[in-house]
């Protein structure tokens, strides 16, 4: 058993300490590195609470894809072997929503205000 705090916790701490508390008091280059620094651990933080279940499904679908099991790694290397061979393109079934999904989890992670992911969610929910 873990104790508290958590490393998604930890993370956030120092993120918040950067923000709120280090940058405001720094000029310059300096700032410009904690700003730097505090949104890496965004991502961080974002990919800590998001990857196990987000792989979770990048997983299924690769395997419904490409009808076998086998590591996200794997799958993976494969789907890109089988893209650049010419034997799945977009019209295989399931193909588009995978990347699409794939592509908005890689924006949560990494560019969640970005205003193209921001439309992008607004109209899936509409």
């Amino acid at each position: 058993m873990q104790d508290q705090p958590s490393v998604v916790e930890l993370v956030g701490a120092v993120r918040d300490f950067l923000q709120n508390v280090a940058m405001p008091q720094l000029e310059g280059r300096a700032s410009f590195h904690a700003r730097v620094a505090a949104n890496a651990l965004g991502i961080v933080q974002r990919e800590l609470e998001t990857a196990p279940e987000a792989d979770a499904r990048e997983q299924k679908r690769l395997e419904t894809i490409l009808d076998r099991d086998g590591t996200l790694e794997d799958l993976n290397r494969e789907l890109c072997a089988r893209i650049r061979n010419g034997e799945i393109d977009l019209d295989t079934s399931g193909l588009s929503v995978h990347l699409w999904e794939t592509t908005l989890t890689k924006l949560a992670i990494d560019q969640p205000k970005y205003s193209g992911y921001q439309k992008a969610i607004q109209q899936s929910s509409e």
